[in-house]
């Protein structure tokens, strides 16, 4: 995965959050959960190393699907 960098968290209500899980389905359930309550950017794709990871953008400012 590419490093986190300052602008993805540069102002209030922006955050990264990275999921370690035992197997893609979990780890993408776990995206949806944080995709209920605010706008994210979600992953497309999940890496091993070791377990399952993701990384999606949340941000809280904004409504999802806005």
């Amino acid at each position: 995965m590419r490093e986190i960098t300052d602008a993805h968290v540069a102002e209030r209500g922006l955050a990264v959050v990275e999921v370690a899980a035992a197997d893609d389905e979990t780890a993408l359930a776990v995206q949806e959960l944080l995709a209920a309550p605010c706008a994210i950017a979600p992953a497309d794709r999940t890496t091993r190393e070791p377990g399952v990871r993701l990384r999606c953008f949340l941000d809280l400012r904004q409504e999802p699907d806005s």
